[in-house]
């Protein structure tokens, strides 16, 4: 009988070993990145919870002051709107706070900050206008809109 030559089983059996040890430290350095990625999307999860708590609170915060009359139903609902959209809130309450939704829409032709400035008077004038009498027609509903919205988080 032909023997199978020892040294080529040991050099084999080196290669298992060599191959072994090398999948055990790329296993070690898999659960190493995979340990790390889990505690980045923790705090990226945190974040991201921290972040939707104070568009949350700046929400209310709004709310409160319009109904406490320290903001414009104009200005109040464009933020408001803001804030609701980047929450990506659904339908549903898009549709529960259709007001807000309503007044930012009906005055988004209005220039706003700088551009605002740079209207002539008798153009602020008329915008204004527009504004009160848009602010007159949904007052109501924004405010009842606002008062559903202190007890509430998106």
């Amino acid at each position: 009988m032909n023997s199978f030559p020892s040294w080529l089983l040991i050099v084999a059996a080196l290669i298992v070993l060599a191959l072994a040890v090398i999948a055990g430290y790329y296993l070690r350095k898999l659960h190493l990145a995979q340990k790390v990625q889990a505690q980045q999307l923790a705090e990226l999860e945190r974040a991201a919870q921290d972040q939707r708590r104070r568009v949350n609170d700046s929400i209310k915060i709004l709310a409160r002051t319009l109904l406490d009359d320290g903001v414009g139903l104009t200005e109040a609902s464009i933020r408001i709107r803001v804030l609701l959209d980047a929450l990506q809130v659904g339908q549903s309450v898009r549709d529960e706070f259709v007001a807000f939704y309503t007044v930012a829409d009906k005055t988004s032709h209005i220039p706003i900050l700088q551009e605002w400035k740079k209207l002539p008077r008798k153009k602020q004038f008329q915008f204004e206008q527009e504004m009160a009498r848009v602010e007159v027609e949904y007052r109501d509903f924004a405010l009842d809109a606002a008062q559903r919205i202190l007890g509430r988080s998106f």
